[in-house]
């Protein structure tokens, strides 16, 4: 009896281990919403945002970029974007982002896409928590140009790549919106509905970004974490034109209207 008791124990011991190596990487503690003392406008925020156990001011700081570092921007495709890999040796113990820079994280790139979508933000660490639309993300659906008649339903599943306004950067470029990005992606659209149809040709430049808290504790279905966050140029081809990725020629930027 105490030799079986022994070895349930031992068999225990062992699963408790493989668990716990194997959710180190993916499911650790989510960060916790916690008010953030005198925030109450994006002003007020600092870089490495605020809130509970679990922060990653690192990530924060990327995401909160406020200028144009005035290097020039590599044209990069969305299959690119693509073929970007996850790190081996990220973990919310071990959140040195080396081995991101090396993979790729704060290059200044454009890439020319079809965006499907402009949805407006919630509530983040990096931005303190604050709820307003002026102090808060929206997150844009990118798909491959390539794609043939790509909808939202059809493709942000599996071909989407996420690019994104932040406050910051708005607060310098006041286009930066939902209200005026969607309306051209989908005109029939009004706030507050949720997008759900039309697309665009747009040309976006901004820094790259590997979102590790989606990577670690809440997975997006998207075809990866790697983003444009954030934007720094927004640019769109309108209905009819013809415009090339490595031309001004007939690209709008979203600035002049």
């Amino acid at each position: 009896m105490n030799r079986t008791f022994l070895i349930v124990g031992i068999i225990a011991s062992l699963m408790l281990s493989v668990f716990s190596a194997s959710g180190q990487s993916r499911t650790n503690t989510k960060p916790k919403k916690q008010p953030c003392a005198g925030a109450k406008k994006i002003k007020d925020c600092p870089e490495p945002g605020c809130g509970g156990k679990g922060l990653d001011p690192e990530l924060n700081r990327r995401k909160n970029i406020s200028t144009d570092n005035g290097e020039p921007a590599v044209l990069r495709t969305i299959a690119w974007m693509q073929a970007l890999k996850d790190p081996k040796n990220f973990t919310a113990r071990n959140p040195d982002r080396t081995e991101l820079r090396k993979l790729g994280e704060g290059q200044k790139i454009t890439v020319v896409a079809w965006a499907l979508a402009a949805r407006s933000g919630s509530q983040e660490s990096c931005n303190c928590y604050l709820s307003k639309p002026a102090d808060t993300d929206n997150h844009i659906v990118l798909v491959d140009p390539d794609l043939k008649d790509p909808t939202l339903a059809r493709n942000e599943k599996r071909d989407s790549e996420t690019v994104e306004f932040t406050p910051r950067i708005r607060l310098n470029h006041p286009n930066f919106t939902q209200q005026k990005l969607e309306p051209l992606i989908d005109p029939d659209w009004q706030p507050p509905d949720r997008p759900s149809k039309g697309r665009l040709l747009v040309r976006v430049t901004g820094y790259l970004m590997f979102d590790t808290e989606h990577f670690l504790h809440t997975p997006l279905k998207r075809h990866n974490n790697w983003e444009i966050h954030p934007i720094l140029k927004t640019e769109y081809c309108a209905e009819g034109e013809t415009c090339d990725p490595q031309s001004d020629e007939n690209w709008i930027d979203i600035e002049s209207q």
